[in-house]
């Protein structure tokens, strides 16, 4: 039995017209989808966002915690350190095991004493330490110029790290913070400068570093090398 071409085309006209519903109604699934996943990537990013920004309002914090600052913040201590660099001639250098500061504290041959010339810089690392690293130690190293035997030296060097002991107690600081210790005439800046060979005040020096549980914090604000 033959279908009349009356009923065939109908039929063919809703088929296509089915057909293309389909395809519009998977092509709208697809997009929705589409969406959907962009909004959930979207959210991910926005939640990773805000995750790394609460870590690293904690680092911050436990920055500030760790270095003990009771005033001021990271920015103000920046400063302080950049000011040691240009106003007095400062080495900061930060260490493993802690900041390194090489002062300009030099001695006169076969001396002890603390110039005058070094009284403003020790009143100012007096007062970053006071400031910004309450409780931590500070150990001053003490050296001497190659003159002279090594005992000798050794106990000289010795006496001028107690020396700017004395010094930065009587600034405010605590004897059982600070610990002088003595290298004599090891790791001379100047080999063989002594006396008043040019470069001998250089050997004749004291060094600072300042160790606490907090020092690898520390570390993280010393100021860029210039």
């Amino acid at each position: 039995m033959r279908m009349s071409r009356q009923f065939i085309v109908p039929v063919a006209a809703a088929a296509t017209l089915l057909s293309g519903c389909a395809t519009s109604g998977a092509l709208r699934r697809a997009t929705e989808a589409q969406q959907a996943a962009l909004a959930q990537q979207q959210s991910q990013q926005q939640a990773a966002i805000a995750a790394e920004r609460a870590e690293r309002a904690a680092t911050d914090s436990a920055l500030r915690s760790d270095l003990g600052m009771v005033r001021g913040d990271v920015q103000a201590l920046r400063t302080e350190l950049q000011t040691l660099r240009t106003d007095f001639g400062a080495k900061i250098t930060a260490m493993q095991d802690g900041l390194q500061f090489a002062l300009p504290v030099n001695f006169a041959f076969n001396a002890d004493q603390v110039t005058d010339a070094a009284h403003p810089m020790l009143d100012r690392f007096a007062h970053v330490v006071q400031q910004y690293y309450p409780g931590s130690k500070v150990t001053v190293e003490g050296f001497a110029d190659p003159k002279g035997s090594a005992s000798y030296n050794l106990n000289l060097s010795k006496r001028r790290a107690n020396t700017v002991r004395d010094y930065l107690v009587a600034q405010g600081l605590t004897t059982d913070q600070i610990n002088p210790v003595g290298y004599g005439k090891t790791r001379l800046v100047i080999p063989g400068a002594w006396g008043d060979k040019p470069g001998a005040e250089q050997n004749r020096r004291v060094v600072f570093v300042i160790e606490s549980a907090a020092q690898k914090s520390v570390a993280l604000v010393t100021p860029e090398q210039p």
